[in-house]
């Protein structure tokens, strides 16, 4: 516990010191404490790969080469409340790095049990940590944003930002997270069928994005349009009160004009 305690301490201050503490071997070693019975091991190993995984993308992908990542992932399935914390938010910041990073934590796997937080889990900072994390795995390309959204995790953001019941500044906190997280996941997805279920429930600072990308991706293309008649999408668009001149209103526009005018009425 002390000494992964002390690396992590040490390699947090700057790239130098997180570069000296992986020249001192510690990969794979310190992935074997993430399997150990004992929590508090498990926490600091995964706190200490936290801490070298935020500086730069070359110590992330040094992680990723060394199998940390799949590691953490596994680490995060098998525990419990606090002890996950450390590893959602390196998942959050390996993610953060670059598309392909993002794309090294979609293929182990990593999208699941960051969904399972935010359902398993109580407490809001956690559920934040995992909201966060999940804006940073999605936010990259339409491609990123598809592997979160197919995992259903709109819907549940969507919710979670919507919950006033927690306690007042953890709330505050969580939904500034959550609310970010939706966005930059909404704002790279075009996968229309996960969009379409929150054009029921999304408050007006969220509808935007969502009925902002319905705005990018009809105009091109015919199936999708079709689609989004026979769902019930375009009628639902057309209840929408926004204000005249919005953002919001320039995008119901866009969805209109993409259609003949017997339609729209």
């Amino acid at each position: 516990r002390q000494v992964l305690s002390a690396l992590s301490q040490i390699a947090k201050h700057s790239v130098d010191l997180a570069e000296l503490v992986v020249e001192a071997e510690i990969f794979p070693v310190v992935l074997t404490c993430l399997k150990d019975s004992d929590e508090y091991v498990k926490k600091n190993g995964a706190t200490l790969i936290r801490e070298i995984a935020k500086h730069t993308p070359e110590l992330s992908q040094l992680i990723v080469n060394a199998g940390g990542v799949a590691a953490v992932i596994d680490c995060i399935g098998s525990c419990r409340g606090t002890v996950r914390l450390p590893g959602i938010m390196m998942l959050g910041y390996v993610a953060a790095h670059s598309e392909n990073l993002s794309m090294a934590v979609i293929v182990s796997k990593g999208i699941p049990p960051l969904c399972a937080c935010l359902i398993e889990e109580h407490e809001d900072h956690i559920k934040a940590a995992a909201a966060w994390a999940l804006g940073q795995v999605g936010r990259h390309t339409p491609e990123h944003a598809r592997a979160v959204a197919v995992a259903n995790v709109l819907p549940t953001l969507l919710a979670m930002y919507m919950d006033t019941r927690s306690s007042e500044d953890l709330q505050m906190k969580a939904s500034i997270f959550t609310k970010k997280a939706l966005k930059n996941i909404l704002q790279k997805c075009t996968s229309l069928s996960a969009l379409e279920p929150l054009l029921h429930d999304a408050p007006p600072n969220i509808m935007k994005h969502i009925v902002g990308q319905f705005s990018k991706v009809l105009p091109h293309d015919g199936k999708a349009r079709r689609l989004f008649v026979t769902t019930g999408g375009l009628k639902k668009v057309q209840e929408i009160k926004a204000e005249p001149g919005s953002l919001l209103q320039e995008y119901i526009n866009t969805i209109n004009s993409c259609y003949p005018e017997e339609i729209v009425r």
